[in-house]
C-alpha cells in the first residue's frame, strides 16, 4: 500500500513536472502573444531616458512660467501703483502695452508647451516604429501569428505574455540613447494598426 501511494506520488510529480515543461514549451511556441505597449516604452532604457528627458524640461518649463508669472505680476502692480500720477491717454498706452507683451509671453509658453508634447510624442513614434522589427523577430523565435495588446484580451494565460522579454530584447537593441533611433518619415498609405 505504501509503495502504491509512493508511486501515485511520483507519478503526480512526474505530471506536474512534464505539465510546467510543457507551459514552458508554450511560452516559446505559440501562435497568440500578448504584450503591454505603455510598459514597453515606460519600462525600457530607452523609454526611461525619454521620459526622464521629458520631466526634466517639463519642470524647466514650469520654473520659466513662475518666474515670468512673478515678474508680470509685479510689473502689473506697478502699472497699478503708477496709474493715479499719469494721464489717462499714457496710463492707456502703458496698460495696452502691457497687455500685449502678456498675449505675446503666453502665445510664447503655449507653443513652448506644444513643443515638448511633440517632442514626447515623436519619441514614442520613434520608439514604436524601432520596435517593430525586434517584435517581429521574436514572433519569428515563438511562432506567433499575432501580438496583441493585453489589455484587449479577455481571457489568456500569462505565459502568453511577453512584455518583461520584449523589453529586455529592445534594451539590448536600442539601449537608452535617443540617437540610436532615427526620426520618422514620412510615408504613403495608411499607418501601421496600434
Amino acid at each position: 500500500m505504501v509503495w502504491r501511494g509512493i508511486a501515485f506520488g511520483l507519478a503526480f510529480a512526474l505530471a506536474a513536472l512534464t505539465s510546467a515543461g510543457m507551459a514552458q514549451e508554450a511560452a516559446t511556441q505559440s501562435p497568440v502573444l500578448t504584450i503591454e505597449p505603455e510598459r514597453l516604452f515606460a519600462e525600457s532604457r530607452f523609454g526611461k531616458s525619454a521620459l526622464a528627458r521629458f520631466e526634466r524640461e517639463q519642470a524647466e518649463f514650469l520654473a520659466e512660467n513662475k518666474k515670468l508669472e512673478v515678474a508680470l505680476e509685479a510689473e502689473e502692480k506697478s502699472l497699478t501703483d503708477r496709474r493715479p500720477s499719469l494721464p489717462i491717454e499714457d496710463f492707456r498706452k502703458l496698460a495696452d502695452a502691457f497687455d500685449a507683451k502678456a498675449e505675446e509671453i503666453r502665445a510664447a509658453r503655449l507653443a513652448k508647451s506644444r513643443s515638448l508634447t511633440t517632442t514626447r510624442d515623436e519619441d514614442q513614434k520613434r520608439f514604436l516604429a524601432a520596435i517593430g522589427p525586434i517584435l517581429g523577430e521574436m514572433m519569428g523565435e515563438m511562432g506567433a501569428l499575432v501580438i496583441l495588446d493585453k489589455k484587449t484580451v479577455f481571457l489568456s494565460f500569462e505565459r502568453l505574455d511577453v512584455t518583461d522579454l520584449a523589453i529586455a530584447r529592445i534594451d539590448s537593441v536600442l539601449g537608452d540613447s535617443l540617437q540610436t533611433i532615427p526620426q520618422p518619415q514620412p510615408t504613403e498609405g495608411p499607418d501601421p494598426a496600434p
